[in-house]
């Protein structure tokens, strides 16, 4: 008798945030390699949430699952807006449809005037601890992979995606078209991109599902490993 045919592994791009790179999706990475056939793509080049996105679609296969962590989540809404009939499936992680609001402008135009003239100073434990829950922020594979992350993707890096960051569009008007098989993640604790702006999508979203997840913050797929995955999986073999 002739075994079945394992299914191929579907194509699924994992877009990191601000200061992050392929290491905030390691279990993700370990863990889904059964199921899906995974890229990081870098969003460190451009400082334009447009060409971040073209940057990602050049490389990209030709049909994908998509998913997005806080910036990467809005790479990921400028993606749905240019190429929607490429993406399979969206995955928002800790992120906002929403544009900063006059005092979060405000913030990241400071940092970014800082960063510009030479006092970057990468990821402060004082910041560390406005990203990751505070139980997360002593423990080294939490605090210590983000300080690392942060190191590796340097100042001009920084400087080039608070840039992009600044000048996203509204999503909002978006969600109601995007019919994809949805997942919405977010910590209970995330100051960052708080999970009202993650109901506001899924509630958007025709079908979306929301997990909420506790004692997290902002950088669930580091911080909840175990529980992205799990959901991750669920959504990766959904209809």
């Amino acid at each position: 008798m002739t075994p079945p045919t394992p299914h191929a592994r579907q194509p699924l791009l994992l877009l990191p945030g601000l200061l992050c790179d392929r290491a905030l999706w390691a279990h993700q990475i370990a863990q889904l390699s059964d199921i899906a056939d995974i890229q990081v793509p870098d969003l460190t080049g451009h400082e334009r949430i447009g060409d971040l996105a073209d940057s990602v679609l050049d490389s990209a296969p030709a049909r994908f699952a998509l998913a997005g962590l806080s910036m990467g989540g809005y790479v990921a809404f400028e993606i749905m807006r240019r190429a929607p009939e490429r993406v399979t499936r969206l995955c928002l992680v800790d992120t906002s449809a929403r544009p900063d609001t006059a005092e979060q402008r405000q913030r990241r135009e400071a940092m970014l005037k800082l960063a510009r003239i030479g006092k970057f100073r990468g990821m402060s434990p004082r910041l560390l601890s406005t990203q990751v829950h505070p139980n997360h922020v002593a423990v080294p594979e939490i605090g210590g992979v983000v300080l690392a992350m942060t190191e590796r993707v340097g100042r001009d890096a920084f400087c080039r995606q608070q840039a992009a960051i600044l000048s996203r569009p509204d999503s909002r008007p978006d969600l109601g078209g995007i019919v994809v098989p949805t997942l919405v993640v977010v910590g209970a604790d995330d100051a960052q991109t708080p999970p009202d702006r993650s109901q506001e999508i899924a509630a958007a979203i025709r079908g979306a599902q929301l997990h909420i997840l506790p004692h997290c913050g902002h950088l669930a797929p580091l911080e909840q490993p175990v529980m992205v995955t799990a959901r991750m999986r669920e959504w990766l073999n959904r209809d």
